[in-house]
């Protein structure tokens, strides 16, 4: 556990440090934030914050990941990085790319919009093949793969999606796994509105993620003392739970920095990478169905705009909020924007809570 601990401490203190030191850097480089002219108008203050932020909130997760092991093989024997714990950093760097050139064609065309929405499916597409292609691979001693084709809530249920045969249920896993990273990255990045709310929000799904990891590892399959009833078919869990906390970490420095008013903005490269990475701990954690509860909030927010837009276009041009995203309709509600982050970091809370809930509860049902 006291990985957990050095991941965390040192993904802080490089996010605490580095963060301002790439804020000035991209100011330098007048790479500043483009406000959407449909936006609230309180938000034109914004424009010309530096964006792109998460790029050291992805550096500073994959160093401390390293530097990590690196420092526990150096204090005694030590396993050293796993196949789930490269994957999920593949997963979030490669979705941080699909942001990360979004943000570069805003700011060199100077506007507020970047990919179009096919070349981001595209990007976000090639990253969930890849994925899912190498998570049903490198077993283990015990045979155990990073990922499944089985569905999961809270672990691996009897629905398989390889009933027609293994070839049929990876090709199908690895849509499944298309379908989960694209929802969720774009859902984080729907919400990436306000000063710290997706920053905020994402600290407490991968604080539950590293709770869940590190009680997955106790009570794992690989040890021979725990009843095979209630043990947890996940290869790495506590691999995982360290990724978990280096994440916190990260995005507790970076949230230094990203609350009202903002000194630099995550941009896509940070939103999609964070999405990125709830889904591969949905993935490979065997929580997959569970991620609608554990980010609830990001789903509240996500379908706020598709009933905006599918009412819209049913109606005939009426409107079933203010403004979407949900955010913004409370802001033009009159909410302060510092109210409407904090209050909707108490409602991810609770999905939170309600998610973990569950996850014990169902251990102590098998129990």
């Amino acid at each position: 556990m006291i990985a957990l601990l050095i991941a965390a401490a040192l993904a802080l203190v490089l996010s605490l440090s580095g963060t301002p030191v790439l804020a000035r850097y991209l100011v330098r480089k007048r790479y500043g934030q483009f406000i959407r002219d449909d936006g609230p108008t309180t938000h034109h203050t914004k424009r010309g914050t530096p964006t792109m932020g998460g790029a050291w909130i992805i550096g500073s997760v994959v160093i401390a990941y390293f530097a990590t092991h690196w420092i526990m093989a150096m204090l005694g024997p030590s396993s050293g990085p796993t196949a789930s714990g490269l994957l999920l950093l593949m997963v979030t760097v490669g979705m941080g790319l699909v942001g990360f050139f979004d943000d570069c064609i805003k700011v060199s065309r100077q506007r507020s919009l970047g990919l179009t929405a096919p070349a981001k499916i595209v990007g976000q597409t090639a990253v969930g093949v890849t994925f899912g292609v190498l998570a049903l691979n490198f077993p283990d001693g015990s045979g155990r793969t990073p990922a499944s084709t089985a569905i999961s809530f809270v672990r691996d249920t009897s629905l398989d999606l390889a009933f027609a045969g293994p070839l049929v249920g990876a090709v199908l896993f690895i849509l499944w796994s298309i379908l989960i990273l694209t929802a969720t990255s774009n859902g984080v990045n729907i919400t990436d509105g306000l000063d710290g709310l997706a920053a905020g929000a994402s600290i407490l799904v991968f604080g539950a993620y590293m709770l869940m990891g590190i009680w997955q590892f106790n009570q794992r399959c690989a040890d021979p003392s725990v009843p095979v009833n209630i043990c947890y078919q996940v290869r790495d869990p506590l691999d995982l739970a360290l990724i978990a906390a280096a994440l916190c970490g990260s995005l507790v420095g970076f949230l230094w920095w990203n609350t009202t008013p903002a000194k630099i903005i995550m941009g896509d490269t940070g939103s999609l990478a964070l999405g990125g990475a709830i889904a591969g701990f949905a993935i490979l954690s065997r929580t997959e169905l569970l991620l609608v509860i554990m980010a609830g909030l990001f789903v509240m927010i996500t379908l706020s705009v598709i009933i905006q837009v599918g009412f819209f276009k049913l109606s005939g041009g009426r409107r079933v909020f203010l403004m979407t995203p949900l955010h913004h309709h409370f802001e033009l509600k009159g909410w302060e924007q510092v109210t409407v982050v904090a209050r909707f970091w108490i409602i991810a809370g609770l999905f939170v809570a309600v998610a973990l809930g569950i996850f014990y509860a169902e251990w102590v049902v098998l129990l």
